[in-house]
């Protein structure tokens, strides 16, 4: 396995998503997984009955074809299934802790419960805001806020075993590959992106244990999301070189960078594949690319949107961790595109003996 340094940034980053209270951004022409510019719910649905819910995104905001979209998929299921309203709020580039609190603060004095923040990077700012507002429930998505406010009974973060999602993809990567070598691109270097890398090295080696593994982050400032989770040139520049290498599948998980990673695919051509992140993107992948897309490791972002909002309506909510892993059905792999429909067995079994035990995942790399 050969660990590739950090590359830098790639062109210019521009901002995209929908501000809050406004509309849907750009990102390869798509909005949400769940809909289109021309359905945004939270413009069209102002008066619903459910709870309000206010939705604070990642960098990238909506449009990213990934994290934040999969969690816009989730608030469009609240208000199918719980009447709800929403109020949404974008990232910058520039964010730091107290404009991320202001950001929560204008959230929670504007009606909103429960304030769902999306990205660990979240976590200070609901941790300082949450007590402020006792009677506002806070969740942090992939968060570690309630480590830091640890009387707050309004806070839960909420996270995913990404690794076990990332295994599965990793054997299906593994099992599709001609060459023997495979490749990883990530956002930024850290704990929460290294359960991708773990979980997809470990699933890949369970079925070819001497697999060539080349692996790349776009950064290793944890400051610098922009450059891991919004640099589509990066990815694209990143996986165009594992290609090159001999490389013939690619997962990433670098949100919006990743629309780079599924261009060099499609450049790359017949017989090189690419592996997507969080929501199922051969749905909203351009048509030139979907013949490259083998698979997607589902992150139930949405599931965990919605249930927050049940939770806020039904007066169940929780503090602390809540975990969202494969035996819950909290994360999975997508069989769009029918790619790899002749591989499910082999992928299912392994499913099987991560929900029975039978097999643990890593959550940390080996090296």
């Amino acid at each position: 396995m050969s660990k590739i340094a950090a590359v830098t940034m790639v062109g210019a980053l521009a901002l995209t998503g929908c501000g809050s209270n406004s509309g849907g951004g750009g990102g390869g022409g798509s909005s949400s997984s769940g809909g289109s510019a021309s359905e945004d719910v939270c413009k069209s649905k102002t008066d619903g009955d459910g709870p309000k819910i206010g939705l604070a995104y990642d960098v990238g905001g909506r449009g990213d074809q990934s994290f934040n979209d999969s969690a816009y998929a989730g608030l469009e299921k609240a208000v199918e299934d719980l009447d709800a309203t929403c109020v949404e709020a974008n990232a910058q580039t520039d964010d730091n802790d107290t404009t991320r609190a202001e950001r929560l603060r204008t959230l929670a004095e504007g009606g909103v419960n429960p304030v769902i923040a999306v990205g660990y990077l979240y976590s200070p700012a609901a941790a300082k805001v949450a007590p402020e507002y006792p009677d506002v429930d806070f969740a942090v998505i992939d968060g570690y806020a309630s480590t830091i406010a640890t009387d707050a009974t309004n806070l839960a973060d909420l996270t995913f075993a990404e690794n076990e999602g990332s295994y599965l993809v990793g054997v299906a990567a593994a099992l599709e590959s001609k060459s023997g070598k495979i490749g990883f691109v990530g956002g930024v270097d850290g704990e929460l992106i290294q359960k991708f890398e773990a979980g997809y090295v470990a699933g890949a080696k369970s079925v070819k244990p001497d697999i060539d593994i080349a692996i790349q982050y776009l950064t290793q400032d944890q400051a610098d999301a922009a450059t891991g989770y919004e640099n589509p040139s990066g990815g694209k520049a990143a996986a165009e070189a594992m290609y090159q290498d001999g490389a013939d599948v690619v997962y990433h998980a670098a949100g919006k960078s990743g629309l780079g990673v599924f261009q060099a695919a499609a450049a790359a051509g017949d017989g090189n594949w690419a592996i997507g992140v969080d929501s199922d993107q051969y749905l909203t992948a351009p048509k030139d690319q979907q013949p490259r897309i083998l698979t997607s490791m589902l992150k139930r972002i949405d599931t965990a949107v919605l249930e927050a909002g049940k939770a806020v309506q039904d007066d169940s909510w929780k503090s602390g961790f809540v975990t969202y892993d494969l035996k819950s059905d909290g994360v999975g792999y997508s069989t769009s595109g029918g790619f790899v429909d002749d591989l499910k067995t082999q992928i299912d079994e392994a499913a099987d003996q991560i929900k029975s035990g039978e097999v643990t995942v890593p959550a940390k790399p080996e090296n």
